[in-house]
């Protein structure tokens, strides 16, 4: 067991803080981490404040983990020290169930243990994520880096990049699709970026007019101010799938009048309850659905993907002490498009 430098909240109500948390030695299909970069997840934001109720103090979050292997137990083959490598969302599930050995852990039947915020297969033990210098996961579970992925923007794709790239792949975005992205935050930027390397025609669905030059300058071929009715109005029936990336409280009817016979509304963002009319499914046959990140094997196929398109996240670097900063702004969308944490300092004072 090893003492290790990170940052914590207390209670839903504390800044995050320097902390020291145990981690394991590696176990004989452990991957040691240490870790170089952690993107910022909006979910981070709500874990910490215990706005889903579900909080765990004290917590450590982080879930998109980038960083250099540092040592290996002695049965693990896939890595070997000096690699970089990826953590995602999830860190163990039970391995048995159907869910898992189709490769989709993130819907284990017994709960995917959680990167952070959660608690080892035992129950007790509780996980800590990636706001720390080092963090020991089972192989099966940690994933490898293309050499083509820039290290510091790659963090992301951990779970902005698999939770847009899983319902794009999933539901045919391609050459010949129309694809609208409603919102373009940290997830939706990937949406637009994920799709255009897949063919599709994008168009980015937003409230804010403000958003139309950033949206064509990642890809997007059109924009449409949906605050504008008649705008929204000429786009009726013009979508094979909408992937909605919106948290905040809005009209599904609205969003499910903009597809095609056949369409698909894919929900990745988590809004308040929203009325649904049945007529806007009935009428066209449309089909409303929502999507979750992806399995190991499928975040390894988006990395793989990303490398070879060319694909990675518009990032802000800061430093551990800027994090508290960083949630302020993160709050008020103060982000162009997503924020890294470069644990390089926090590495410095633990040497």
């Amino acid at each position: 067991m090893s003492k290790i430098r990170a940052y914590a909240a207390q209670s839903a109500n504390s800044p995050l803080e320097p902390f020291a948390i145990d981690r394991r030695d590696p176990g004989s299909h452990d991957v040691a981490i240490e870790i170089a970069f952690c993107g910022i997840c909006h979910s981070d934001l709500h874990q910490v404040r215990d706005e889903w109720g579900r909080s765990h103090f004290p917590m450590v979050p982080g879930h998109e983990i980038v960083g250099q292997v540092a040592a290996t137990g002695r049965d693990v083959s896939r890595f070997q020290a000096g690699q970089w490598v990826g953590v995602g969302c999830f860190v163990d599930s039970c391995r048995h169930c159907e869910a898992c050995r189709a490769g989709e852990e993130q819907f284990c039947a017994d709960g995917m243990t959680l990167t952070y915020n959660g608690f080892e297969r035992d129950q007790v033990t509780p996980t800590f994520g990636g706001y720390s210098t080092r963090i020991v996961v089972d192989e099966n579970y940690v994933l490898h880096l293309p050499e083509a992925l820039p290290r510091e923007r790659a963090a992301p794709l951990l779970c902005a990049g698999i939770t847009t790239y899983s319902p794009l792949k999933r539901h045919g975005a391609g050459p010949g699709r129309r694809v609208g992205v409603m919102g373009l935050g940290g997830l939706g930027h990937m949406a637009v970026k994920l799709a255009k390397a897949m063919g599709a025609e994008v168009t980015v669905l937003s409230h804010s007019a403000r958003k139309q030059a950033g949206a064509l300058k990642l890809g997007a071929d059109h924009f449409v101010d949906t605050a504008k009715a008649d705008l929204l109005k000429s786009q009726s029936g013009a979508y094979d799938l909408i992937l909605d990336t919106v948290s905040a409280s809005h009209d599904y009817n609205a969003a499910l009048d903009l597809l095609r016979r056949d369409g698909t509304l894919v929900l990745i963002g988590v809004p308040p309850p929203s009325p649904l009319a049945a007529g806007s499914l009935i009428m066209k046959r449309r089909h409303l659905t929502g999507s979750l990140i992806g399995g190991i094997r499928e975040t390894q196929e988006m990395l793989d993907f990303c490398a070879e398109r060319g694909v990675a996240p518009e990032v802000e670097m800061i430093p551990m002490e800027k994090i508290n900063e960083a949630y302020l702004r993160m709050d008020r969308g103060d982000v162009l498009y997503r924020f890294v944490i470069d644990l390089a300092s926090l590495r410095k004072e633990a040497a």
